[in-house]
């Protein structure tokens, strides 16, 4: 069942037209680029590469608030949803499929600019820069998976409003764990206490950030790799469980 849902919003998402608009975007924004390589001051290739590791994370996260946000609320406005729930389908699992329906649709955004990326260093001659690219977007979708879910889990509670300002907070909030965990270190008492317990609730998305790396065409480790998927598999888990145990408790009347 939780196959079905997944492919259905998977469709669903695929034929939305602002996953079109952000393909083409990535290649807009990867011609761009190109233009101002020659203003560069001989970093072409660094800004190619750092602005289209930063466009699969960015427009995906515009994927994520204009379809994830209203992926559960546009089902309830419907009433379709209805249909769905008076079957023997428990709500955690409904929810996780519409997570792993857009976590798909994402990963193919990902997959197509990673690729465009890709052929566009390979045509310019570096061919050497695709093992950290290829390593760079597969971080850059687990980040993806970890927004949709918060997306997802907030897209059940709320409206489609509050659920992309709350999840669009954390994802900024979340760029800055590292900072956050230095400054409680130097925080007095409790406070340094409070500082770090928020730190480790937020989720820690320079983890996934390699652009610096691959902008240079060097590697990361494979205990990197390993970790960043581990940690983007408990938290997705966690968050998913969390607005479940909420989702279940709903009242749609």
């Amino acid at each position: 069942m939780i196959a079905l849902i997944a492919r259905n919003t998977f469709r669903e998402a695929v034929r939305d037209r602002v996953l079109a608009g952000i393909v083409l975007a990535g290649f807009a924004l990867l011609a761009l680029t190109r233009l101002a390589s020659p203003l560069a001051m001989g970093e072409g290739l660094r800004l190619t590469v750092d602005l289209g590791l930063s466009g699969i994370t960015w427009l995906g996260l515009v994927v994520v608030l204009m379809v994830g946000s209203s992926l559960v609320s546009k089902e309830i406005d419907r009433r379709t949803i209805f249909n769905l729930l008076s079957r023997p389908l428990p709500r955690p699992l409904y929810l996780i499929g519409k997570w792993a329906g857009l976590t798909a649709a994402l990963w193919a955004v990902a997959a197509i600019l990673g690729l465009a990326l890709a052929g566009l260093l390979w045509l310019l001659g570096h061919g050497a820069w695709l093992p950290a690219i290829a390593q760079a977007v597969v971080l850059a979708s687990l980040e993806l998976a970890i927004v949709c879910s918060i997306a997802v889990m907030f897209s059940a509670l709320s409206t489609p409003v509050l659920s992309a300002l709350y999840t669009l907070g954390l994802v900024l909030a979340g760029q800055w764990t590292d900072d956050l965990r230095r400054f409680a270190e130097h925080a007095p008492g409790s406070l340094g206490k409070v500082l770090e317990t928020v730190a480790n609730l937020l989720p820690n998305l320079s983890l996934f950030n390699m652009r610096s790396l691959a902008s240079l065409g060097t590697c990361t480790s494979v205990e990197h790799l390993l970790v960043a998927a581990g940690y983007a598999a408990l938290y997705c888990g966690c968050v998913l469980l969390l607005g479940a145990a909420a989702f279940e408790s709903r009242d749609f009347k």
